[in-house]
């Protein structure tokens, strides 16, 4: 039977860089530790760390620096996709050492078809005995994953255990929760609709904001997992005005900007992607002050 061990609070961790654009690995060292005792699971190499500007050594050096943090406490979900099926199903027979499930997103660009959709999971499915969870994000890849082969998917591949969502198509989330067949479940993979996805079963989310307050935005998600929600409710009110303000310049500019302020990390980013805005910065600012 199907078991997915991603559940709870989720981090979707970030990539520090150093003023001169080199990995702050003493940074990530912190701020994985910083995570060790409030969230469930760490999601690496994900969107939000900027995987694409990562090189291949770059890229294992920090697996390498956040499993020697972890010691394996926490389960490991790797950021494995891409838009080539032959080079994803390599790439995830190759896994290192201590990776307990592989995150592998609709193949971006190409804009494949729902029946290639399926093809390229199920042949990535097959690729590893490790958990696969699906990444739908189309305002990144350009392409929706239907809820009808998230379904399909669910049921032919036993290994595919759950789905990050972050289509914000309630209805189509909604479908795929009251559909799954046993073991397969929802994760979040947007801050802002966390609460309400929690609340129509979805069993946790994938975080950008929790790198900055692991330990608060935790009490929320576990507090709806828990049907404790007066404590959930009062913390959902408190980040609303931070939702829209962290993805106001992109992902991971807004946390980024954030952790810099919290003095985490440098506010560095690689390009093609830069810096938040000043407006942002100091709505950030007001934002963490009050959080105090």
């Amino acid at each position: 039977m199907k078991k997915n061990i991603f559940r709870g609070l989720g981090i979707a961790e970030i990539t520090p860089f150093q003023e001169n654009g080199e990995v702050d690995y003493e940074a990530l060292t912190a701020l994985t530790q910083s995570f060790m005792d409030c969230v469930d699971f760490i999601c690496v190499l994900g969107t939000t760390a900027e995987t694409p500007c990562l090189t291949a050594d770059e890229k294992q050096k920090i697996i390498d620096t956040i499993q020697a943090v972890n010691q394996g406490r926490l389960p490991i979900l790797l950021g494995a996709g891409g838009n080539n099926t032959r080079e994803v199903c390599n790439n995830v027979k190759n896994c290192p050492e201590g990776i307990d499930g592989v995150l592998i997103v609709c193949p971006y660009y190409n804009k494949p078809t729902q029946e290639g959709l399926y093809q390229h999971f199920k042949a990535v499915a097959e690729s590893t005995p490790l958990p696969v969870v699906l990444y739908n994000v189309p305002g990144r890849t350009g392409v929706n994953l239907s809820s009808a082969t998230t379904l399909r998917l669910a049921n032919d591949v036993e290994n595919i255990v759950a789905i990050k969502e972050a289509s914000g198509m309630i209805d189509q989330i909604e479908e795929i929760i009251d559909k799954s067949p046993e073991g397969f479940e929802v994760i979040s993979g947007d801050d802002g609709i966390t609460f309400e996805l929690l609340t129509l079963g979805a069993v946790g989310v994938i975080s950008v904001l929790g790198n900055a307050y692991p330990s608060e935005f935790g009490e929320m998600v576990h507090s709806v997992l828990n049907n404790e929600y007066d404590t959930a409710l009062r913390r959902q009110q408190q980040f609303r005005p931070l939702y829209k303000m962290l993805f106001a310049d992109g992902n991971p500019a807004g946390v980024k900007a954030l952790l810099n302020i919290q003095g985490k990390a440098e506010n560095v980013l690689r390009l093609p992607l830069v810096p938040a805005t000043d407006k942002t910065v100091s709505a950030l600012k007001d934002f963490d002050a009050q959080m105090r």
